[in-house]
């Protein structure tokens, strides 16, 4: 049965690729374990199992992949010497007179299990064919008298390797045929089953992603029951993030409305509290170690949109600063804006989590805007481009790198208006219009707003009866009846 690849890699086993599963030693016998650890190591399976499916249900891209080290790390140099070790100790077996099969004879079991755990219910003419090609009494007579045929046993599993595998993993399997040392088929063999077993894996995932997102909700509400009955300081974080945000929202709500009543309040307080929590998720201090539990699992998609958000903000900047000083002339010539965002693209990627790179990048790419300002107006007839505006431009763009500067101040309220109206509109047919220059980053900022709107509403429908209980003490005073939503 051939199956599909995916994209996104995801550790999924610490054993070498090209090397047999060794049994893992046991941890030293010793007392029973306590009951607090029992409990823990449960709270931490039940953790685990969460996080893995929440992360299948939303990243369509979702996919495991065998680990390695990297090559040029000590873990790796280990790793290599310790293969490297095992085959070549193999190769001696295979090369004395008589031949050694012992180990050679474990590893074809091996093949056979490994080959046997992807064979479906319906393989039964391969799982026949396997027990014929690898049958292991008789290969143990084949041993005993001299006649076992390593190479021909290789070729026989490399036939059922081709009838199993993605169609991406056929060149390696020509590849395979092409070896002729029996220590280097073994080893090539191995390296494939393993890729075959993550492709499995990842087909099984794929499978059962849409039966997942129809429980996905209740799944994950009864798991983080789970952990909150095991750990019942599991909210803490949570509590602390609504009553910050609420604090804030109390502090702005006589500008947002003039005589709320008491039941609207509360009604529109509590979406109200959400939202700006959610858009502090967007702004999150990285000192700031006690983040949301109920956020955790998207907390690097989230990190992500965060970094993705000062740069647009960076390069809005940058494009209000340059129209500004040109007078717009150039926006309206052919191509110049395209062109620009490029190049502000280019040379912002990557600068923004260290203040020394983003002051370095800003200067490169005040060089680089007025030189394609220039450019452009000398040939396209702009005219001139004063020098006291491109002092004025070129000092603008250094100072963005200052977190309080006005104009990168004023682009962060904007784009923040416009994420904030996206989670209240809730639809695309109703999402806010963006004046310039953000409109120049229009589908840039619609693709980010969709990305978070998604995050958010996931999380409010799963979370909503967690958090219900703390917007309702944040909301009503006490013995007050409960008129509010369950903020779900």
């Amino acid at each position: 049965m051939k199956k599909m690849s995916s994209q996104r890699e995801e550790p999924f086993d610490d054993s070498p690729a090209d090397l047999p599963s060794l049994e893992k030693l046991h941890s030293p016998t010793g007392s029973p374990p306590t009951a607090s650890l029992s409990s823990l190591m449960e709270l931490e399976n039940c953790v685990s199992n969460l996080s893995l499916a929440h992360e299948i249900v939303v990243n369509g891209d979702f996919c495991i992949k065998p680990k390695s080290p990297p090559t040029d790390s000590l873990e790796g140099r280990v790793t290599d010497i310790i293969h490297q070790a095992f085959w070549d100790s193999l190769q001696e077996q295979l090369s004395s007179n008589p031949p050694n099969y012992s180990q050679a004879v474990i590893l074809l079991q091996e093949v056979k299990t490994m080959l046997g755990s992807l064979l479906l219910p319906g393989h039964v003419r391969l799982r026949s064919q396997l027990d014929d090609v690898l049958d292991m009494t008789l290969i143990q007579q084949q041993v005993q008298h001299g006649a076992l045929d390593l190479h021909r046993l290789a070729g026989s599993v490399i036939n059922m390797i081709a009838s199993l595998c993605a169609p991406v993993r056929d060149p390696e399997v020509r590849a395979l045929r092409d070896l002729k040392e029996p220590v280097e088929l073994l080893r090539g063999i191995f390296r494939i089953l393993g890729l075959m077993k993550s492709d499995m894996v990842n087909f099984t995932i794929q499978s059962l992603r849409p039966h997942l997102l129809q429980q996905a909700v209740q799944y994950e509400r009864a798991k983080f029951q789970q952990i909150l009955d095991k750990q019942p300081a599991s909210l803490d974080n949570t509590a602390a993030w609504l009553v910050a945000a609420a604090s804030e929202e109390a502090a702005a709500l006589p500008a947002q409305c003039d005589s709320p009543g008491p039941d609207s309040r509360a009604l529109l307080s509590a979406t109200a509290i959400l939202n700006r929590a959610y858009m502090h998720l967007l702004h999150w201090d990285p000192h700031d170690q006690k983040y949301p539990e109920s956020m955790l699992m998207d907390r690097s998609r989230l990190d992500a949109l965060s970094q993705q958000l000062q740069m647009l903000v960076l390069e809005a900047s940058v494009l209000l600063l340059t129209a500004t000083q040109c007078r717009g002339v150039t926006f309206s010539l052919q191509g110049f804006v395209g062109k620009l965002k490029q190049t502000i693209t280019a040379l912002l990627e990557g600068s923004h989590t260290r203040e020394a790179d983003l002051k370095r990048a800003l200067l490169e790419l005040g060089e680089a805007v007025l030189q394609q300002v220039k450019e452009t107006l000398s040939t396209q007839g702009g005219g001139e481009f004063p020098q006291e505006s491109q002092d004025l431009l070129r000092g603008q763009i250094s100072d963005l790198w200052k977190s309080n500067n006005p104009v990168r101040t004023l682009i962060g309220e904007r784009v923040r208006g416009f994420l904030l109206a996206m989670l209240q509109g809730g639809s695309a047919k109703r999402r806010p219009e963006l004046h310039f220059p953000l409109g120049l980053l229009s589908s840039e900022f619609a693709e980010l707003g969709t990305a978070f709107g998604r995050i958010v509403h996931f999380n409010r429908t799963v979370f909503g009866p967690f958090y219900a209980p703390i917007l309702k003490k944040l909301l009503l005073p006490s013995g007050e009846s409960e008129t509010g939503e369950d903020s779900r």
